[in-house]
């Protein structure tokens, strides 16, 4: 099921990924007491990750990003603003994660089409 889709931003990119409130309240349940969780994330190739996603400790607005993480993630997989990501809750026990995760980059246009391409795909793309 997948919980959001965005586009990455400068700060998504160089410090933190900036998660919709709605998937905090929804899919990522916090312990009582704690400002953050410890998600496991499958890629699109199988690789196993770990993105701390926490909010604000005070205020009313929660603002839940991922940090703890997600900056490797970005640089292992050389993403750039603008990349799609998609954040999928699907539950893989053997490789032991709750979550999955997408991460698309706009290569062309063809006949009027956007043509997207999984990143890890990329290098098949790519003259």
């Amino acid at each position: 099921m997948q919980l959001f889709s965005k586009f990455l931003t400068q700060t998504d990119v160089e410090r933190r990924l900036a998660v919709p409130t709605d998937a905090l309240r929804n899919h990522f349940k916090l312990s009582r007491g704690k400002h953050y969780v410890d998600l496991k994330v499958k890629d699109s190739i199988g690789q196993l990750w770990s993105f701390r996603c926490c909010t604000r400790r005070t205020g009313k607005h929660p603002k839940p990003v991922f940090s703890t993480g997600w900056h490797d993630f970005v640089r292992s997989k050389s993403l750039q603003i603008n990349d799609q990501v998609v954040f999928y809750k699907e539950r893989d026990r053997a490789a032991g994660a709750e979550f999955r995760i997408e991460v698309k980059r706009h290569i062309t246009r063809i006949m009027g089409r956007d043509i997207w391409v999984d990143v890890e795909q990329i290098q098949n793309y790519m003259p």
